[in-house]
């Protein structure tokens, strides 16, 4: 998962836990505007327990009214349409309720996804292509064939200064099979990939 050069290693293990560190703090600012937003629910809530309980009062009411001889149904008609009114009152405040909890998760997931979204789709697939080409490279340096297929990534990949800097005639001196030639490309290769180089024979 690391390299075994130290400055690399300690690069990648301060960015892996700078990473964990701001997904957390994403997530936790979600959570919190979550948090926040289901507060607005509050007011429908108040308002679906009054409309309930003045609904639930004016249907006791109308049914002890109801009971009055000749002229209780007509007293019963006010009440009923009292607490249909504030059963609609109810309702009202839970559909508040549910949009208030709809747009509190949507906030949430919006404000996670982006960052979620940005590791998973740029930090992560480097990070996992670093960890194949370290582990097959680290796999192939200590032999002759993977040395010189190491060398030929260094000829092929890196930068012309760095390969100058092993000598004019680094590439001539790797098609004609010069060992040294070949030991310097691929610790140069290694190196960028944050690996020592090959145990020499």
């Amino acid at each position: 998962m690391y390299a075994d050069r130290l400055p690399t290693a300690v690069r990648q293990l301060l960015t892996d836990l700078l990473v964990v560190i701001w997904v957390y703090a994403w997530i936790r600012a979600g959570l919190w505007i979550n948090d926040m937003v289901e507060k607005l629910g509050v007011p429908g809530q108040k308002l679906q327990e009054a409309g309930t309980g003045i609904a639930g009062n004016l249907g006791d009411i109308g049914g002890k009214v109801g009971r009055v001889p000749l002229v209780g149904d007509d007293l019963t008609a006010p009440f009923n349409s009292a607490a249909d009114a504030a059963n609609s009152i109810a309702e009202a405040g839970r559909e508040q309720q549910e949009i208030v909890d709809n747009l509190a998760l949507t906030m949430a997931l919006l404000i996670i996804a982006v960052p979620l979204a940005l590791v998973l789709f740029l930090w992560l697939p480097k990070r996992l292509r670093w960890m194949r080409r370290a582990a097959v490279a680290a796999q192939v340096r200590n032999e002759p064939a993977g040395q010189d297929l190491l060398a030929l990534r260094a000829l092929a990949g890196r930068p012309l200064n760095e390969l100058a800097k092993l000598g004019p005639d680094i590439a001539q001196s790797w098609r004609n099979g010069d060992a040294e030639a070949v030991r310097a490309l691929a610790a140069l290769e290694l190196k960028d990939l944050g690996l020592r180089a090959a145990k020499s024979r």
